[in-house]
């Protein structure tokens, strides 16, 4: 074999094996996970009205905004290091830190929380008792993200996929028991959620065997400087994304009241949810194993391009699907009273096609260190966003928010391909690129004369679905890659 062969079966063709196999022990919890949030819209649509519906939205929305500020960032840290520290045998130590890292921003949280509270009831237009519950909440979902980062650290994908499936099961029995049983409304979802994340943490304690690792010990000031470093840009850079993709929740709410919020609420949990659970299967399986493959001083360009290929195979198909069936999906999956939803449901599926695939064209910075780079473009963005959000939104309602979040997030992807480091640049995978777009032109035909038959619409998609890929497989010969 040539030395080009063996390059590429070394940076490549092996680890894909990897990376594949990681998939199928990852994806049972990723494709329940898609399911459970499928089965979420039906379900809550038809046990809450659309007022109660956005303050469900709204109070998720909250939650996500205090844990990006306080907790979701030390769990992607820890991932990042936790492979460096286990080389250099300091995994206790290290586990200590970030462990005391998250009690404490808690209880900075708590103390901000009750002083800014009457700030926090004005801004996002949320209840005093609908802002305690989300308080308690935060507790048992920042330990999960926590203890969720080093399962995966550990490259545990089996043990993963168990909690995750059992942590959705609980989370939706007790929700729709709550919602039929009690009068508590949008706070019988918040109450579900706090009982089955708490028990979900007892799991995770044993799997990750974070007890044992755990030693009181004076800190590694440089271990918190780095993850400091490292995990802020990630905080500010996730704020700027919810800024993006859920501050028009409350803008809306704000101009429109908050049935407008509730329909803004369906359509996003009949996109985002739901399609970046589908669209992180890859991504949660190789994110560690190039971290891995990074720290052994290998080129990862070309297994990122070869990830992309597969991304946009993936994804593709059903987010066109879903943009040219939205009015039947919405009737499908929601209850009548959210009829409305529908015409977000082109934008926020293309916005979330477009989220995910920065994933992919980000790891440079994620690899790098360079994390205040990917900051700075989030914020560009969500500068942008918001400023779109305010103004479409108080002028045009619902499609407002649709077209200010698609314009956001194609901006933010288009600056990841533009703003590069060099040695860790995206590169475009054009032969498989063109394929997949070329398999659409029979697809297209034939959905114009489906749309035009008495077929119902789910048999329709099935149909365009199929075809789609029985194209893409007796054709992938000609547009093999060279070494493939």
């Amino acid at each position: 074999m040539t030395e080009e062969v063996n390059k590429y079966i070394k940076e490549v063709a092996l680890p894909m094996k990897a990376v594949f196999k990681d998939m199928l022990k990852y994806a049972p919890s990723k494709i329940f996970g898609l399911f459970g949030n499928i089965l979420i819209v039906p379900v809550y649509t038809n046990l809450m009205s659309p007022d109660q519906y956005g303050i469900y939205a709204i109070s998720l929305a909250v939650l996500s905004f205090l844990c990006i500020i306080f907790s979701d960032w030390i769990g992607l840290s820890g991932l990042r290091f936790f492979r460096k520290n286990q080389l250099e045998g300091l995994v206790p130590k290290y586990v200590s830190t970030l462990v005391m890292i998250l009690a404490s921003n808690l209880v900075v949280m708590f103390v901000i929380s009750m002083l800014l509270r009457n700030q926090f009831y004005q801004y996002f237009n949320i209840s005093p008792k609908i802002f305690l519950f989300v308080l308690v909440l935060i507790v048992p979902v920042a330990l999960r993200a926590l203890l969720f980062q080093v399962l995966r650290a550990q490259i545990k994908p089996g043990a993963f996929t168990v909690t995750t499936i059992i942590n959705q099961i609980l989370t939706i029995v007790l929700a729709v028991l709550l919602l039929k049983f009690t009068s508590f409304g949008a706070v019988s979802v918040l109450i579900a959620m706090a009982i089955s994340i708490t028990i979900i943490d007892v799991v995770l304690v044993f799997q990750t065997d974070i007890l044992w690792l755990l030693k009181f010990e004076k800190p590694d000031f440089s271990m918190i400087k780095t993850l400091f470093l490292y995990g802020i840009p990630i905080a500010i850079a996730s704020l700027s994304l919810w800024v993006i993709n859920q501050s028009n929740k409350f803008i809306t709410s704000h101009f429109h009241g908050l049935v407008d919020a509730g329909f803004v609420g369906v359509a996003y949990n009949m996109t985002f949810p739901i399609l970046m659970t589908l669209f992180a299967i890859i991504t949660i399986a190789a994110y560690p194993r190039l971290i891995n493959l990074y720290e052994e001083k290998t080129d990862v360009r070309p297994l990122i391009s070869k990830l992309t290929g597969y991304y946009m195979l993936i994804s593709l198909p059903i987010v066109v699907i879903m943009s040219l069936y939205a009015k039947d999906l919405i009737t499908l999956f929601a209850n009548s009273e959210y009829h409305n939803a529908f015409v977000l449901i082109p934008y926020l599926a293309f916005s979330a096609f477009f989220l995910s695939f920065t994933d992919y064209t980000t790891y440079q910075y994620h690899l790098s260190g360079k994390t205040y780079v990917l900051t700075t473009l989030k914020v560009v963005s969500a500068i942008i966003g918001l400023a779109l959000n305010i103004y479409l939104i108080r002028e045009i309602g619902l499609v407002g928010v649709g077209i200010a979040t698609l314009i956001s997030n194609i901006l933010y992807f288009l600056l990841t391909i533009v703003v590069i480091v060099p040695g860790l640049n995206w590169q475009v995978p054009y032969r498989r690129l063109f394929h997949i777009l070329l398999c659409f032109v029979p697809s297209g035909i034939a959905w114009y004369y489906l749309k035009c038959s008495p077929i119902l619409p789910v048999v329709q998609i099935y149909i365009l679905l199929t075809l789609y890929y029985v194209l893409y497989y007796f054709t992938k010969g000609v547009f093999k890659d060279e070494l493939e």
